[in-house]
């Protein structure tokens, strides 16, 4: 039984969604046809020039009519391609998602994954979308420090000093009849 749209919209984000598009299409240099968010991107076709501009040449074919089979393979493309390009898999959505438009919500967050990974690229000069992943900051310390830090106590542990059960009443007590 289909989910009624109230409930499928309630976990979605209007301005992520309009966020997200607007990144797609300054990166593909085309618009979105009018109508929904999800029927623009349920073909694929506007994902796979999407994965051709931020990596050219990497779908070769993209289908253009053929139905369902066909889209689906177009979806598969596009996400096999951000494979390629760095999006680790956890942030990809399945291919089910958009084409049975049951969480959309995925598509944008992979979409928002795709444009972080983008920061990744010193090649890429367009537009990213989302904010810039954070960085390795490697420490090295020397063997006195990590010593040191060996034989301190830090707050983070805290303390027992002075804990007991005593003076603990919760409800009612309980009482042990004998004899009956």
């Amino acid at each position: 039984m289909p989910r009624p749209n109230w409930q499928i919209s309630g976990r979605r984000n209007a301005e992520e969604e309009a966020e997200a598009q607007a990144w797609v299409e300054q990166v593909t240099q085309e618009r979105f046809p009018p109508g929904r968010y999800e029927d623009a991107l349920r073909d694929g076709i506007i994902l796979c020039k999407l994965i051709n501009k931020l990596m050219p040449g990497s779908i070769k074919r993209i289908n253009t009519s053929g139905g369902d089979y066909k889209f689906m393979d177009n979806i598969q493309q596009f996400l096999h391609g951000c494979t390629r390009y760095g999006v680790a898999d956890v942030d990809l959505f399945q291919s089910c998602d958009l084409i049975e438009q049951k969480n959309i919500v995925a598509v944008t967050m992979t979409l928002y994954a795709l444009g972080r990974t983008t920061y990744m690229h010193p090649e890429w000069n367009g537009p990213h979308l989302g904010p810039k992943p954070a960085e390795e900051n490697l420490r090295n310390f020397s063997e006195d420090v990590l010593r040191a830090g060996e034989t301190m106590i830090g707050l983070q542990a805290g303390s027992n000093k002075g804990a007991s059960q005593s003076g603990q009443n919760f409800g009612a007590t309980r009482k042990i009849l004998l004899g009956k």
